[in-house]
């Protein structure tokens, strides 16, 4: 019988999640994470895998935890609440003064190189996952006449995401809650209304 863990594993794994939203997959090294989660290697092996399996368990900790709001954009009564909503909550999750500046995916995703790629894809898969989300409650939108006859969902959808991310690449660059909520504005005033 093995020795019992003799550290939280919820807690080091919230640590590591730290240390790959600030420094991105590539960038936090294996010593890196097990300062931060105050264990050593062979325990981070035993407990969570390799780096991959780590920065996997931590993402969908960080989609779970921090971009939860968007189940109640999607139950939003109009597609320009929904959108709405979902830019404000990237805002918020992007922008929240206990963590890093940022998404943690997006700023993963652009550092990673092709040595990463299983990494990228991940996240890509996880990013396509929710617009896909996003289109379909577009696509409930325009059947009951809340959007324009020539609006087109997947565009809409592609569009909040783009948006979505460029906030975070704002947001890792110091831009603050303001300067993202002054983005949302924005991009709402070009978003189509029924007639």
């Amino acid at each position: 019988m093995g020795r019992p863990r003799e550290f939280d594993s919820d807690d080091a794994l919230e640590k590591a999640l730290n240390v790959f939203w600030r420094q991105g997959y590539e960038g936090a090294s294996l010593t890196d994470l097990t300062d931060a989660m105050g264990i050593t290697r062979p325990s981070l092996y035993a407990t969570f895998g390799n780096k991959e399996d780590l920065f996997r368990k931590a993402l969908d900790r960080y989609n779970a935890k921090h971009l939860c709001f968007v189940d109640e954009a999607l139950k939003q009564p109009t597609a320009r609440l929904v959108a709405e909503r979902v830019l404000i909550g990237f805002a918020e999750a992007q922008t929240q003064p206990t963590y890093p500046p940022g998404c943690m995916g997006t700023g993963a995703a652009v550092a990673c190189s092709d040595q990463s790629a299983a990494v990228r894809e991940e996240i890509i898969t996880k990013r396509v996952a929710m617009e896909v989300r996003i289109r379909r409650r577009l696509d409930e939108a325009k059947a009951a006449g809340d959007l324009p006859a020539d609006a087109e969902p997947a565009d809409l959808a592609s569009y909040l995401m783009t948006v979505v991310q460029g906030m975070a690449v704002k947001a890792a660059g110091g831009d603050d809650r303001s300067c993202l909520c002054r983005v949302v504005k924005t991009a709402l005033m070009a978003w189509p209304t029924a007639a």
